[in-house]
């Protein structure tokens, strides 16, 4: 952002931003009713709310990419009207997005260097990427492909964008929900520091320990109307909770099962990956029986996505015996003849590969739910019978609590957290024999997270042999039955979930597969935090 664009810094007693009765109505739902916002100049301010109470539409109204129908938008004591992201970010506004506006076949550079007002070249901007991505912990390589990215390091280029445009108010949603511990941290110490020099942050996060530790004043969101206003400190991670949901908290249910026969085999798998900044695996062995959840832990870009697209089908390997199914070698057939055999996937990423964002939630039920081996008979001698499209849809809508405007809604319409929902919930419902979640939680609130682990536990009980990768180890110790650690492209043996700790867990992620914590630090079988 040019220099003279944003004016002088105001004294820290006057607003930064003041909303009053902030409205938006959209044909299907009331998003904002009459919503006031006050965040001062060196205020962190959350923003809660359950998955589809307000809290994107509102903060994209603030960065102009939507128009409120009613409302006043005070800024720096004057009000103003932000017609576009343009006009925001002359006021002095940045957005680092949930859903990630990046083009896949450009560099992380290029990418920057076409979000930025300013006129600057990749190879101009390589140097400052490289500075202000390593100052605030999320090191970011310039010349780097997009698609070849995890879905954590787009986030640390949507992240390090919008610091360089050096906002005075920055708005983050979701901006933690696939980072590294160790590179939240990080990203904690940076903000601290910038709202100690007077930027104003306003935060999106389902993870209220997050919300605890860093913020200020936290404004909650309830069917689109602000229900309350709170002090993150002074609060418990169940009570913020409960004030987001309006209700008790919900809990999971994990009780121990002996595990049947081998579904997924996975034999000494040693794969080249096909991107230069890729991961290889390095003989991988697995064994995932009927009636249990195995978690995989790791940091994003360790070889998960080599990982995943090899249990999927999306990469075949020279050797069909490296991966079996329920006895079979799977190993040279594609993701269709894998999912005729009962397998079931959630991807990271749910715009694009989780579902297409153009169409409608009863075609997405389509697109993975036509094989007949699960496939709710939504497609006989041939043809699509509509009819139960629509109703498998219906089904899942309901049964996973998904806010839409029904199963004719665009997938792109309904908020992260919703359309996560959905995706899950399509997948379990469609009974397979093997599946595979990667970040199943990924950017919902606390009530679908609880309602999304009970529903993959309840899958587990069923009969299902489920594999689990994610970066929040409370989620894995919750759910799992075995728990493994994927670091450099090495897996590490597995071991019971009710005798390690996080700890353990941790250090494995370094790489260190030999270390074991003593006996006496055991935690209780299933312990987790509060999050969202």
């Amino acid at each position: 952002m040019n220099d003279t664009a944003a004016p002088a810094t105001p004294p820290r007693h006057e607003p930064r931003l003041q909303l009053r009765g902030i409205t938006k109505i959209y044909p299907s739902v009331v998003a904002n009713a009459e919503v006031d916002l006050t965040v001062m100049p060196g205020e962190i301010h959350a923003v809660l709310g359950e998955n589809g109470a307000g809290k994107s539409t509102l903060m994209k109204i603030i960065y102009g990419v939507t128009k409120p129908d009613e409302g006043q938008i005070q800024w720096e004591g004057r009000e103003v009207a932000i017609h576009s992201p343009h006009d925001a970010r002359k006021l002095g506004i940045g957005m680092v997005f949930q859903h990630f506006a990046l083009f896949e076949t450009l560099t992380v550079a290029q990418n920057i260097s076409l979000a930025l007002d300013e006129k600057a070249s990749p190879e101009q901007l390589a140097p400052r990427i490289r500075s202000v991505s390593e100052q605030y912990g999320l090191p970011l390589d310039p010349d780097r492909l997009v698609h070849s990215m995890s879905v954590g390091e787009r986030q640390r280029v949507e992240i390090v964008r919008c610091l360089l445009q050096s906002p005075r108010l920055l708005i983050m949603d979701e901006p933690t929900s696939v980072l590294t511990p160790d590179a939240v941290l990080k990203l904690f110490e940076s903000l601290r520091r910038l709202a100690a020099e007077g930027m104003s942050i306003l935060y999106i996060s389902h993870k209220l320990d997050e919300i605890q530790s860093l913020c200020d004043k936290a404004t909650v969101l309830r069917m689109g109307r602000v229900s309350g206003t709170a002090v993150p400190k002074e609060e418990s991670a169940r009570s913020l909770a409960e004030l987001m949901i309006g209700r008790e908290l919900p809990t999971c249910r994990h009780l121990p099962r002996a595990p049947g026969e081998v579904r997924l085999a996975i034999a000494h798998l040693n794969v080249a990956s096909d991107d230069p900044f890729g991961v290889h695996l390095k003989d991988i062995s697995l064994e995932l029986r009927s009636g249990e959840i195995v978690g995989i832990a790791g940091i994003s870009g360790n070889g998960q996505q080599e990982l995943l697209k090899a249990i999927s089908g999306e990469r075949l390997l020279a050797h069909g015996d490296a991966i079996r199914m329920n006895g079979q070698p799977v190993g040279r057939l594609n993701a269709a003849q894998r999912r005729q055999l009962g397998l079931g996937f959630v991807p990271e990423e749910r715009l694009g590969r989780g579902a297409a964002p153009a169409l409608s939630l009863a075609d997405n039920a389509l697109l993975t739910g036509y094989i007949p081996a699960g496939g709710a008979g939504m497609v006989k001698r041939g043809l699509i019978q509509f009819g139960a499209v629509r109703t498998f849809a219906r089904e899942v809508i309901e049964r996973f609590k998904v806010k839409c405007g029904g199963e004719e809604s665009a997938a792109a319409s309904l908020s992260g957290g919703n359309l996560q929902k959905f995706i899950v919930g399509r997948e379990i419902m469609l009974a397979p024999k093997v599946v595979v979640f990667a970040q199943p939680t990924w950017g919902v609130d606390i009530g679908a997270a609880m309602l999304i682990r009970q529903a993959i536990i309840d899958l587990r009980d069923q009969g299902a042999a489920v594999l689990v990768l994610s970066e929040e180890l409370d989620e894995l110790f919750q759910m799992s039955d075995r728990l493994a650690v994927l670091a450099q492209g090495r897996l590490s043996r597995t071991v019971p979930a009710a005798s390690t700790t996080i700890h353990q867990i941790g250090v494995w992620m370094s790489g260190d597969f030999d270390h074991v914590d003593p006996p006496a630090d055991q935690p209780a079988p299933g312990a987790a935090h509060v999050t969202a």
